[in-house]
């Protein structure tokens, strides 16, 4: 079956730097396009960015220049990096793959910027 385990997730302060990882399985991870979304406090859950099987990236303009996204199919992991964090950037940020018009998510990793 498959299974989306995010980590890297904390407390950071404002202007510092994260990276987040997604190992997947039970799927073949370098066929598909991968997304990262976020869910602030109170808020929709939003999609952040997505990188095709080819490597191409897409990204929300709120993050765009200064979040990178990236896999390593070796691996089958997906990647987040994000800098230049901004407290508005606080939220639960998921793994998604989407396979047969079925959305597939981990359980989250949970950012916080302070200010």
């Amino acid at each position: 079956q498959v299974q989306l385990v995010e980590s890297g997730g904390g407390l950071v302060q404002a202007g510092g730097s994260l990276r987040l990882s997604c190992v997947a399985s039970g799927f073949i991870f370098s066929s598909n396009t991968m997304r990262w979304y976020r869910q602030a406090p109170g808020k929709q859950r939003e999609l952040v960015a997505a990188i095709s099987s080819g490597g191409i990236p897409n990204y929300a303009d709120s993050v765009k220049g200064r979040f990178t996204i990236s896999r390593e199919n070796a691996k089958n992991t997906l990647y987040l990096q994000m800098n230049t964090l901004t407290p508005e950037d606080t939220a639960v940020y998921y793994c998604n793959v989407k396979r047969f018009a079925t959305d597939y998510w981990g359980k989250g990793t949970p950012v916080t910027v302070s200010s």
